[in-house]
């Protein structure tokens, strides 16, 4: 029995997530379907993150156990012979059988993006959200996510339904900066609350837009005032971007940043 880990990129927009559900198409039925017509065994999927549908991943990590001749290394290109062209797996190696996709990671890294511009953009409209009524004021925004960093209990950022046994995490980092007209925010953090990241950023742009006030912002995460969090961005805005390790676990691709670049504008 070998463990393998696989590094993946795919396009969420016509996916309901990453974990297999009844009813609806998922990115892990895809790959274990893929997986089983190339052994023929039943391969059972662990992912870093569990994306939630219309999100997408340009560097999600998942690992499987097989007792299979086929080298770790191969892997990546024969799964690849049989997924969809929106489903791309980037390398694939043999790990040892303590590391863990999920377990193992230090911390995950999500980035939104928003287009601010006047006008619509049929090339990145199913990586951002369109969001023009205002200029928004990044800066503004920056500054008070930054309160945001560290230890904290972000249960009015968690959507409902969530089986997590507390909503404490810990966001190590968050960025958030204006290129031309898209706004990037970057969220770093060792574990994410169901829809967190959406809600944060739905809150974050009212921000922007002056339609509430910092204070307002903090006061709503601090004290859990979850009702009063109704606004969610889009899913189509949210990128799983990469899960970063103790030790660099590929090595083919060895960046810290694997967002497409197209959609900074060559920004570094």
């Amino acid at each position: 029995m070998k463990r393998v880990a696989l590094l993946i990129q795919y396009n969420g927009s016509n996916y309901s997530g990453w974990q297999r559900q009844k009813n609806a198409q998922t990115v892990q039925e895809i790959i274990e379907k893929a997986l089983f017509k190339i052994t023929n065994h039943v391969v059972k999927t662990f992912a870093a993150g569990r994306t939630d549908a219309g999100v997408h991943a340009s560097g999600q990590v998942v690992h499987f156990d097989i007792d299979f001749i086929i080298p770790g290394n191969r892997y990546s290109d024969l799964l690849n012979s049989y997924l969809p062209s929106t489903i791309r797996i980037l390398e694939s190696i043999e790990v040892n059988d303590s590391w863990h996709a999920c377990y193992s990671a230090k911390y995950r890294h999500y980035r939104y993006v928003i287009n601010n511009s006047k006008f619509t953009n049929v090339f990145i409209n199913d990586w951002s959200w369109h969001r023009y009524q205002k200029v928004l004021d990044a800066v503004l925004m920056s500054n008070v996510s930054k309160r945001m960093e560290g230890e904290h209990d972000f249960f009015a950022f968690q959507k409902s339904g969530s089986n997590r046994a507390t909503s404490i995490t810990n966001i190590k980092k968050i960025n958030i900066k204006r290129v031309e007209d898209l706004i990037l925010v970057d969220i770093k953090a060792t574990g994410f609350l169901y829809g967190m990241v959406r809600l944060i950023v739905g809150q974050l742009v009212l921000v922007g837009e002056k339609k509430i006030s910092p204070d307002i912002f903090t006061d709503r995460w601090v004290n859990k005032r979850k009702n009063d969090v109704k606004e969610s961005a889009p899913a189509k805005g949210l990128c799983f971007v990469n899960a970063v390790y103790e030790e660099n676990v590929f090595n083919k691709i060895n960046k810290n940043d694997l967002f497409p670049v197209f959609l900074i504008r060559g920004s570094s």
